[in-house]
């Protein structure tokens, strides 16, 4: 190396980052021996901070924008060790640059199904995904806390980490909110919200913050998913002639799906299964079968009581079995005057229709001597 070389690199220094790989959080300038000259010039643009470390010791952090690197602009390095002019170094530095983006479009999600309880199923099991988006709040603190002296930081180096917090913390909110499984799609973004507050402590503690999460899916295990679908085809439906015609055609459907086995025959078998289904649920009783209800019997005829009034005075009731025994013993006559709750005034018996039966029915002729 010529004298003019030597030169050259001595005197002056221009520090600066510019990345296009969209996952880099942190990344140190690189410097032949790590010497950081006076008078050099650190860029730091929006989006970034320059950390700027002093023989393993943490001394500045820039924010954007042009910067001289001198004492009178340095109060922190100016405490650690004194700038001198001269064409070596006296000391070893290092600049890292943050960068303080949001990275987005970050993938979580639940590797094992959530134990919860459910208020309206019972014991289940759930699974759920997402994104979310993060930023570097801190960048003295993540440098500290995170990266260490690690000279290119990406995001994929601490992405697991974020995500198995984001998992635990959906797995308390989840199971302390008290929403139904089948009302949680309707609550997505209030659940999102408590995920979020329950994880800025823990992510804070990093030196990054999370601006955004969302809840894309929360399911239920196959199995408790395919219950679901019938029930709602079920449900769906309706009567009994609707439920023929359904099974009927899912049972088309199954057989078209496995033509080998005979696609004809198998349908005509399904058919006939779910047709023979649907008689014997008709016959049962349940949601399926219900038959409609017979109507209720009438109510029983009213017994009516009846009053006599006989040279001035009245004397009964009586009923009408009772009244019947007195015709036949002479007792109760055509013209004689009666009255029952609900008549308009006294009545001769005989124009009352109900007792004039009564007066009508003869004996049967005796028999032979």
């Amino acid at each position: 190396m010529g004298i003019f070389d030597f030169l050259t690199g001595e005197f002056i220094d221009v520090i600066h980052w510019t990345d296009d790989t969209r996952d880099t959080m942190v990344w140190r300038f690189q410097r032949e021996g790590h010497e950081i000259k006076y008078g050099a010039k650190l860029t730091v643009r929006e989006g970034q901070a320059a950390v700027f470390v002093h023989e393993g010791q943490l001394a500045d952090v820039f924010t954007p924008g042009l910067y001289m690197l001198e004492t009178n602009n340095m109060p922190v390095m100016t405490t650690l060790q004194h700038w001198d002019h001269g064409f070596q170094s006296p000391f070893k530095s290092e600049v890292y640059f943050v960068n303080t983006t949001r990275f987005n479009n970050l993938k979580w999600g639940t590797k094992n199904p959530i134990m919860l309880r459910d208020p309206e199923f019972g014991p289940t099991r759930l699974r759920a995904f997402g994104s979310y988006t993060v930023r570097v709040s801190d960048p003295a603190k993540f440098l500290t806390e995170i990266v260490g002296t690690d000279g290119e930081f990406t995001m994929d180096e601490i992405s697991y980490q974020i995500r198995n917090i984001i998992v635990q913390e959906f797995s308390r909110a989840i199971a302390a909110s008290g929403i139904p499984v089948l009302d949680m799609a309707a609550n997505t973004s209030d659940l999102g919200k408590l995920v979020a507050a329950a994880i800025s402590g823990p992510i804070a503690d990093y030196g990054l913050t999370i601006p955004e999460l969302y809840i894309e899916n929360i399911s239920l295990p196959p199995a408790v998913e395919a219950a679901l679908d019938k029930r709602t085809s079920v449900g769906l439906a309706g009567d009994l002639g609707a439920y023929t015609q359904y099974s009927a055609a899912e049972a088309m459907t199954e057989a078209a799906k496995n033509p080998s086995g005979g696609g004809g025959m198998g349908a005509g078998l399904g058919m006939g299964l779910g047709m023979a289904m649907a008689g014997q649920m008709a016959q049962q009783p349940g949601p399926w079968g219900a038959r409609p209800a017979a109507a209720p019997p009438p109510p029983p005829p009213v017994e009516h009581v009846w009053h006599i009034a006989e040279d001035g005075k009245t004397h009964g009731p009586y009923s009408k079995a009772r009244l019947g025994r007195m015709a036949a013993e002479g007792q109760l006559g055509r013209d004689t005057q009666v009255w029952t709750p609900g008549q308009d005034g006294w009545k001769r018996a005989g124009d009352v229709t109900e007792l004039a039966q009564l007066f009508t029915i003869l004996p049967p002729p005796p028999p032979p001597a």
